[in-house]
Formats: C-alpha cells, structure tokens, sequence
C-alpha cells in the first residue's frame, strides 16, 4: 500500500482544485432540491388526507424500492457509466415530483414514492466513485479523504439551507397556491422540481466523464453483466476481512442512531410549549443538518489528531456518540436537549469520510459503484432493523430505553473499528 500525501487544497493542481469545487456545487445542489421536501413531506401528506399509517406505508414503498434496486443499479454504474445512470436518477426524481403535486390519491402517491425509492437507488454509488477516480488521476497518492470531507459538507448544507427555505416557502406563497387550486405544500415541491431541472442542466455541461458505448447491445449487455458483478462485490466483501469489518460496524451504527434520528420529534415536542412547538422542531431539524455538514469539515481535523489512521478514528468517534446517546437519552428538558443534541449531530457528520475512505482503500474502479450501493444496502438494513427493535422496545418501555439499546451496538461497533485498526496496523508492517 503506497503511503499517502497529506490533503493541502492550495497545494493541489488546478484541475484537483476545479474538481472539487464542481462537485461541491453539484452536491450542493442535488441536496438543496431534496432538502426542500424533507421539512414539508409528511405535512403534504396529511394536508392530502393521508393518515399516520397510510404515510408510514409510502415511506415503506421507497424503503423497499430502494433496497431491491440498490445493488443493481449500483453494479450498472460500474458498467455502462455513472453519468448516464445519475441523469436517469434525476428524470426518476423529477417524475415522482410531477406525480406528488398532481394527485392526492394513495396509490398514485405510492407511485410517486417507487420513483423516490427508485432515484435514490440510480444515485447511490454512482458520482461518488466518479469524484473519487477522477481525484485520484488528478493528485496521485495525495488523502482523499479530506477531498471527501468537502463534498460532505457541501451535501449536508444543501440539505440544511433546502429545509429553511423549504419551511418558509408555504408561508411566504402558499396563499397562491391554494388560490390556484394546489396545497401551500407543493410551493416546495415545485420549487424542488425547478432546482432539479436545474441539476440536471449543471450535470450535463460540468460533469464529465470518458463516454462509454450506448449502443442497445451493449446497455443489454451492461444489465446483463449486473448479477456477476454484484456476485463480485459481495464474494469481495465477504473475503476482504477489512470490507467485512467495516460493513458490520456501518451496519451496527446505524441500528444505533437511526432510532434516534427518527424519533427524536416526538421525544421533544412534549417538553415544549405546543403553541410553537412545531415551528421548533422545524428549527431544529435544520440545525440537525447544519450540524452534520459542521461535523464533516471538521472530520479531517479529527483524522489528523489519530495520524490519518480512519479505523482508529472511526472507533473513537463511535465511542463519543455512544457516550453523548446516554446523555441525550437522560434529557428531561429541552434545553439540555439541544444542546447534547447538536453535539450528537456534530459526531453524526464526523464519521461519512472516514469510513469511505477506508472502503474506497480495498477495492477497484471498476467495483466501486457496486460497492458503495452494497454499503448504502447494508446501512438500510441495518436502520431498519434498528427501527422495528427500537419501536417495539420503545412502545413496551420508553423512547430512552431505545436509545439506550443502540448504545450497546456501538460499543460493539466500536470493539469492531478497533479490531480493523489492528488489522491494517499489521498489514502495513
């Protein structure tokens, strides 16, 4: 394994520098479009009479949606290219947009939702890697990690800004919606359509990529090589002790803090007053995303206090949100609340590039994309498992007690982290 240079952005060449700031704002943008919908989603829903089951089905839609497509259209990527596939994401989005503002029907929704679930599969796994080849032909054997960080942070403020802006749309123009004949809601859903035409536009000039055939026979040929290649990726992980590692871990992560991430509204929304409750949480919600795009810039700072070393790093960072988890889960009021809940946010952010780094060290360009899509598979499942233990431990005891048992999954995701340093400590040697 070649040693690394270490990341300085005014040390790098023109064309490194100008890649990053164009996925930067790629990332930025892509993000700022779906952070539009995130803070109004389930307010449409129930704007369009939909009630608590009927939205907890159509998130069920796009979660199994994305899940069955995952890998596939990650092994596509990898295949017949990922600008190609990302542009298909997009028309994917546009679409189950033009079908949310259209209709107030369940299954027509549910429709809308199978194409969210189905963009969310093209994305994954495909400019990532992109960005990753690209970088390393333009500064060979410099950290990407850093490079990583700042697409992260990019991602998370255009997630943040898109769910202010989103919030604030219904009430600045929602008046003229209803007057036309729409809900105040898809004011944001419109708004999140332009931005994706506009995403869309951007991808097609600034991202650039080596054109591979599109001939029918070969785009035959691309979904036909799909299963040997995810049979690849997944004998690769299975094999590679430090994939298997780092999959297991990820995967124990999120049953951790995904509870967390999905339940913390209701555990503060009693400890405020309910005249303004819901304007707080919103506020909230956007400083969940801006504290996750803090935490990733400051993740190669983290990095550097354990030598670059990413398991070591990943293994304490883990260790911190298990320790803050115990904290959040002792919150009887909201100001402590926020508080413990911004720094858990922070930790959140810190640990996306240290753990894509290690993943993008072992494997290929050519296995990349199939590889992500495999961890984005791993991370769901893992959520979702979270999910259905926390519920039921949740409705039997306490939201606490929940969040409690998730920091036993990342003590042994920690335990895991530090088992992976060793390993590659002595692989070094």
């Amino acid at each position: 394994m070649a040693t690394e240079i270490e990341f300085s952005f005014h040390t790098l060449t023109d064309a490194a520098r100008r890649h990053i700031r164009v996925f930067q704002l790629h990332q930025f943008l892509d993000r700022f479009a779906m952070g539009l919908t995130v803070a109004v989603v389930a307010l449409a829903l129930m704007d369009r009479g939909m009630d608590l089951f009927q939205i907890s089905l159509l998130f069920g839609v796009y979660a199994l949606t994305t899940m069955v497509l995952e890998l596939p259209f990650g092994g596509l990527a990898d295949s017949i290219g990922r600008k190609p596939v990302f542009l298909t994401a997009v028309v994917a989005s546009l679409i189950s947009t033009a079908l949310f503002i259209s209709s107030r029907d369940f299954y027509v929704l549910a429709l809308s939702f199978a194409f969210i679930g189905f963009g969310r599969a093209l994305r994954s796994g495909t400019l990532d890697a992109w960005f990753v080849e690209t970088f390393k032909a333009a500064a060979p054997n410099v950290d990407v990690q850093p490079a990583l960080a700042k697409a992260q942070w990019a991602n998370a403020m255009g997630l943040a800004i898109g769910a202010v802006v989103g919030g604030l749309l219904p009430d600045a123009f929602g008046a003229v919606a209803e007057s036309i004949g729409f809900s105040i809601y898809d004011v944001s859903y419109a708004a999140s359509f332009g931005v994706m035409l506009g995403v869309f536009i951007y991808t097609v000039i600034a991202i650039t990529e080596k054109p591979r055939t599109m001939k029918a026979s070969v785009l035959k040929q691309g979904f036909a090589s799909v299963p040997s290649v995810i049979k690849e990726a997944g004998l690769l992980a299975l094999k590679h002790p430090t994939l298997s590692l780092l999959l297991a871990a990820l995967a124990l992560f999120l049953m951790a803090t995904n509870p967390v991430e999905v339940l913390w509204p209701t555990y503060a929304k009693p400890m405020l007053n309910q005249n303004y409750a819901n304007s707080v949480i919103g506020a909230l919600t956007a400083t969940y995303f801006f504290s996750i795009a803090f935490g990733a810039s400051l993740s190669p700072h983290i990095s550097r206090l354990f030598k670059r070393r990413h398991a070591i790093t990943l293994a304490a960072v883990f260790a911190c949100i298990a320790t803050v988890q115990i904290g959040l889960a002792m919150q009887n009021g909201i100001l402590g609340f926020v508080g413990v809940f911004i720094v858990y946010s922070i930790l959140l952010g810190a640990t996306e590039t240290p753990a894509s780094s290690i993943l993008h060290g072992c494997v290929e360009d050519r296995q990349r994309s199939t590889m992500l899509s495999l961890r984005s598979l791993v991370q769901q499942l893992g959520g979702a498992l979270g999910l259905i233990l926390a519920g039921t431990i949740a409705e039997a005891f306490s939201t606490p007690a929940a969040w409690l048992l998730g920091v036993a999954f990342l003590a042994v995701a920690a335990v895991f982290m530090a088992f992976l340093a060793k390993r590659i400590r002595l692989a070094v040697k």
